[in-house]
């Protein structure tokens, strides 16, 4: 079988040059023209970063990318789903808010911002995949709606996932707030007596009368709850949250099939940046040191190739003096994801991406130069 290619250019400049053109550079070489952009809707799919987060993805690659798209006819938007625990992304306005403090506004990328799961969280379209864990995959409307699909990822460790890159952005990513539950846990949510107020919403949203009040405060009913996390997205007093109860098998498979279900049946490309290499998630109000030197930029049709790709290159860089792992008591050879969290398992959640067909951990890497 072929291998996938990736394509990649390191973070040096010359006078005259810079990297955002080197950004575009990359991508039309990695052909990105070779999509019919013509009168389509284009969801350039990004994490724009929990405030106070100062690793995220810079909107000035976003503006790049979408401007990329409208010279070759397409109509693009930024987008993102509403996030699953507590913080300013659990609601499309807060998140929209979230996104422009950041530096994402139409005046800065050139295109507007979509929330893809709704106000709530609760926009979602069933996406029948019949996987090995998942057999429909619940993804943010907006994304479905989309003619093409475009993942631009900041590459990062992740405290569940070992690192964060196109799959976990497109399949985590992408999944709405009931989709988010079924990735993250394996049970129902939990709410605390202390935090609730009485006000009776969430049993307004609870399709399957789940939820009551007979000790003057909300009680969940595990029995007829579903796990949706509906509740969880209406509670504006964050008393209700998710139980993480799930085996790092399940979570990574789980993940690839949800990121499977976004892709397939429409035209898509992807964009990791190694840079500011995070220890966890952009979804955290804080950033650490970065654990590597910044790497480079990479795009590829094919992203499990391209997260493969990504973390081989990662892996080859010394550790940053300092940094989270700079120490680290753990035997995990040269992979520093490993070191930084032990128990996740990265490989395994791209040799099931590979199983089901996503994509293939064989690449040839082509440097731009």
């Amino acid at each position: 079988m072929e291998k996938s290619k990736v394509y990649y250019t390191d973070m040096r400049v010359k006078m005259g040059n810079n990297l955002l053109q080197k950004l575009e550079k990359l991508i039309k070489e990695a052909g990105i023209g070779n999509i019919d952009f013509n009168k389509k809707f284009v969801a350039i799919k990004l994490n724009f970063g929990e405030p106070g987060n100062m690793s995220y993805i810079r909107p000035n690659y976003a503006k790049t990318v979408a401007d990329v798209v409208r010279s070759l006819g397409g109509e693009p938007f930024l987008t993102d789903c509403n996030t699953l625990y507590v913080g300013r992304r659990k609601q499309a306005l807060e998140h929209i808010s979230a996104a422009y403090e950041n530096g994402f506004t139409p005046m800065t990328t050139g295109c507007h911002i979509i929330i893809a799961d709704g106000l709530k969280g609760t926009d979602e379209t069933i996406v029948p995949i019949d996987g090995e864990v998942v057999k429909e995959a619940k993804i943010g409307t907006a994304i479905m709606d989309a003619d093409i699909f475009i993942s631009l990822n900041h590459f990062k460790g992740h405290e569940q996932a070992g690192f964060g890159g196109a799959i976990k952005n497109i399949g985590m990513g992408s999944g709405s707030r009931a989709g988010k539950m079924e990735m993250h846990s394996d049970g129902k949510p939990s709410i605390s007596e202390r935090k609730c107020v009485n006000c009776k919403v969430c049993s307004k949203i609870c399709a399957h009368n789940a939820i009551s009040y007979d000790s003057g405060k909300a009680k969940i009913d595990l029995d007829k709850c579903v796990g949706c996390g509906r509740c969880i997205g209406v509670c504006a007093f964050n008393a209700i949250k998710p139980t993480y109860d799930i085996s790092i098998d399940s979570f990574n498979k789980k993940m690839a099939e949800y990121a499977w279900a976004v892709v397939k049946d429409k035209p898509a490309f992807h964009i990791n940046l190694v840079m500011d290499v995070s220890p966890y998630c952009d979804c955290h109000a804080e950033n650490d040191v970065a654990i590597i030197p910044n790497v480079g930029m990479f795009a590829s049709f094919d992203p499990v190739a391209l997260d493969k790709a990504c973390a081989d290159m990662a892996n080859k860089q010394p550790v940053m003096h300092g940094s989270a792992i700079d120490h680290g008591s753990c035997d995990c050879g040269h992979d520093h994801f490993a070191a930084m969290h032990p128990t996740t398992d990265w490989l395994g959640c791209l040799e099931h991406a590979q199983k089901i067909g996503m994509g293939s951990l064989e690449y040839e890497l082509i440097e731009v130069k």
